[in-house]
């Protein structure tokens, strides 16, 4: 168990906001999680994963665990699936990765999503049709205070849209270890409903894809819309897509005809943030370091030594021309650290 002091989280961020940890604490076993959480036990605690899914907009004034447990385990289930487990430290894509070279069937179009495994079930991520409670089976978690390991089922864990228990009711109490999916060996149920996955399968004559072509084709559809947070400073889509009533959408498609949209039922349709902040005039602005993407109105990006604070007062800018213009709140899909 590694211990540092006044540590720089720049490198720990993919907005890349150079803040500073009071205490920073590498964790890369469960051994290390429970030791660490018994010698600090009366500090505040900062959970810190990949960092992908975070704006720092302060100082952390708190002990910083950094989860880095790494490893995966396969064990077969039936003639057609395999459960694979994964440790909370293992880099997201690269983890997708190896499911699609050992041909496991269920993550393609989650390919390229930034961040950790362990932090993948807080947030529900989900890309192109597809979300990760499609495949998921359990996390393990130890409890913050009482040390107790804990199996979390998909039904324990409440997911919604980019959302789950431990945003909400149990936001801060457990240390995700473990996530345990359930994928295919073959016959694969692939998701091509997105047009741009479709397009792109077209463009390169692909009749019958495999999961790897699918998960090019996402690799290829993200890096064109998409900035890498290597290259500048994102965490990918700040806002969520906002769902509204179809009676509003019907409204607002009479004053704005081209307003794309995507049903979820006879009563829910939900719209691109991505376009409604675009029309607002915000795609490619700058305000100093802080801007939006020149290619994707959803991404908001650190030129170079923006404030977490300076983003942040960009969302706030953003969420108030979209409500005054089309009366939809945003909600953002990033977690604000004040």
């Amino acid at each position: 168990m590694n211990i540092e002091y006044h540590k720089s989280l720049k490198q720990y961020n993919t907005f890349g906001i150079d803040v500073k940890a009071e205490k920073f604490i590498t964790i890369k076993s469960e051994e290390d999680l429970n030791e660490a959480l018994s010698s600090c036990k009366n500090d505040p605690l900062f959970i810190l994963s990949g960092g992908s899914n975070m704006l720092l907009t302060q100082d952390i004034k708190a002990t910083v665990f950094h989860i880095a447990i790494t490893g995966i385990t396969v064990s077969k289930k039936t003639d057609n699936t395999v459960l694979v487990s994964a440790n909370a430290g293992e880099n997201w894509h690269d983890f997708v990765q190896f499911c699609i070279n050992e041909e496991y069937g269920g993550l393609e179009n989650l390919s390229l999503i930034p961040g950790y495994v362990g932090s993948a079930p807080i947030q529900n991520i989900g890309a192109y049709g597809v979300e990760l409670k499609d495949s998921f089976v359990s996390c393990e978690a130890i409890h913050k205070n009482t040390r107790e390991k804990r199996i979390f089922t998909k039904e324990d864990c409440e997911f919604g849209y980019r959302n789950s228990i431990f945003k909400n009711k149990l936001k801060g109490t457990y240390i995700i270890t473990k996530v345990t999916f359930e994928l295919t060996t073959a016959n694969h149920l692939l998701n091509t409903s997105y047009g741009a996955i479709e397009l792109a399968l077209q463009d390169k004559n692909c009749i019958k894809p495999t999961i790897k072509d699918i998960s090019e084709a996402v690799i290829a559809i993200r890096k064109s819309k998409l900035p890498d947070p290597k290259e500048i400073g994102n965490s990918g889509s700040f806002f969520k897509n906002p769902v509204i009533s179809s009676t509003s959408f019907i409204n607002l498609k009479n004053t704005y005809p081209t307003i794309p949209s995507y049903k979820i039922d006879d009563e829910n349709i939900k719209v691109p943030a991505g376009w409604l902040i675009e029309q607002c005039g915000f795609k490619g602005k700058r305000f100093g370091d802080a801007g939006v993407h020149d290619k994707q109105a959803l991404v908001l990006v650190n030129h170079n030594n923006a404030t977490g604070q300076e983003i942040f007062e960009l969302s706030l800018k953003i969420k108030q021309t979209v409500k005054e213009k089309f009366d939809i709140s945003l909600e953002t899909e990033v977690n604000i650290i004040k």
